[in-house]
């Protein structure tokens, strides 16, 4: 099959959104099922949206399969006059842009080829910032927002919850600080406005050319607060580190499962000549490495946000600087510093099993290490299923975002 040429910017580009038929269809599958956290356009497949329960064909009426040249046009109204996205498609073959429809919600948008034609997924963005209080996140990341320096990490897989974990603590900062905060994002997701902080948003591609150009900028723009959307490369990592030793708070997150893997991932984007000094440096300058999942509920009724923290203490630095060794993990440590704040995901996971929040098949799924906590757990085996109580699962946040109730987080 022969391999699609890239849309081109779309004359509609200077129509409002609600003219084109991208915008008419999106809307029409938001508002026939408000819940959907992703919105997916496929060639050869009706158009479909993402819940709690896996994809489905929303129930707005008169979808049909659509054809490639579907696909094509829907691209090219989306990417409009985003020239740096319509290139992105041609020379690479996918393009990452923000997308909006006023009154009605803003994505974060993907638009790729695939076996001669273009597929998309939108990402629906809550129009409103969650609040820590809302998502339920541990006390202990509260603490975060008081930081003055050092390196925050908050990792885990796509659609786990990290931009809505970060735009929270965010938003405390401003609401607490009288300071300058920075962000630098692919694309920007949450609209931050000023409160106590001065907060500045630059967006990939729009504002700046890359993260490395813009953190480097950053340290001359006098922030005390820097949030980078995500440590991509080398150099984004080197200047990260760097602007975190000289008296920044930087946050930002990493595509890894926990933190052993962030810190392997870290480590390891650095020549072996150079790792024991970025073990050093990485040592000295992290205060958190937040890892964190979402797991469907019990009964399918939402999703559950479940996190692992590892905080710096004279134990971890140690662990991290000279490397792990038999008896001296980060898990390790990780169990063993519940008293400072500390949680691993499988201690979490037996709670959320034990109230009767998620199947135990679930939490094996999901486990760190699934012998250990199928022993821990075999009491529960033969359980029945426990009354889940009312759904809350109805929250407009994205898939991005954690379900509202704190009880639903699986903080312990």
């Amino acid at each position: 099959m022969s391999t699609a040429a890239a849309p081109a910017p779309s004359s509609s580009a200077n129509q409002s959104p609600a003219a084109t038929m991208a915008a008419g269809l999106i809307t029409a599958m938001l508002r026939s099922y408000p819940k959907a956290s992703d919105l997916i356009f496929s060639p050869g497949r009706t158009p479909q949206v993402e819940g709690s329960s896996g994809l489905i064909t929303p129930p707005c009426g008169g979808l049909r399969a659509l054809t490639p040249k579907d696909t094509e046009r829907l691209a090219a109204e989306i990417i409009g006059e985003h020239r740096v996205a319509a290139r992105s498609l041609k020379e690479q073959g996918s393009a990452d842009l923000s997308y909006s429809i006023p009154q009605l919600a803003r994505f974060r948008v993907n638009i790729f080829r695939q076996r001669g034609s273009y597929a998309i997924v939108l990402r629906v963005i809550s129009p409103d910032i969650p609040s820590a209080a809302q998502l339920g996140l541990p006390e202990e990341l509260k603490k975060i927002a008081h930081l003055k320096s050092g390196a925050v990490l908050v990792t885990g897989p796509t659609g786990s919850g990290k931009s809505s974990t970060l735009a929270a603590i965010i938003d405390l900062i401003n609401s607490t600080r009288s300071d300058h905060i920075l962000t630098i994002e692919d694309p920007i997701e949450f609209i931050h406005p000023h409160k106590k902080a001065t907060i500045h948003q630059r967006e990939l591609h729009t504002d700046t050319v890359s993260f490395a150009s813009a953190l480097r900028a950053a340290l001359r723009q006098a922030p005390k607060v820097i949030l980078v959307g995500e440590m991509r490369d080398r150099e984004t990592i080197e200047i990260a580190l760097s602007a975190a030793e000289t008296g920044h708070l930087v946050l930002s997150t990493l595509h890894t499962i926990d933190a052993s893997k962030t810190v392997e991932r870290i480590v390891g984007a650095f020549p072996l000549s150079e790792q024991g000094a970025i073990r050093t440096r990485l040592a000295a300058s992290f205060r958190y490495f937040v890892a964190q999942k979402l797991l469907p509920r019990k009964n399918q009724h939402g999703r559950i946000a479940v996190f692992e923290i590892l905080k710096s203490t004279l134990r971890t630095r140690s662990y991290l600087e000279h490397g792990e060794k038999e008896g001296k993990t980060l898990l390790e440590a990780i169990k063993d510093g519940d008293q400072e704040g500390m949680q691993c995901f499988d201690d979490q996971l037996e709670t959320l099993v034990r109230a009767g929040k998620i199947e135990l098949n679930t939490a094996l799924q999901y486990a760190t290490n699934e012998g250990n906590l199928r022993l821990a757990l075999a009491d529960c085996a033969e359980e029945p299923e426990a009354d889940m109580g009312q759904d809350t699962s109805d929250s407009n946040l994205s898939a991005d975002t954690m379900p509202e109730s704190p009880d639903e987080q699986g903080t312990g």
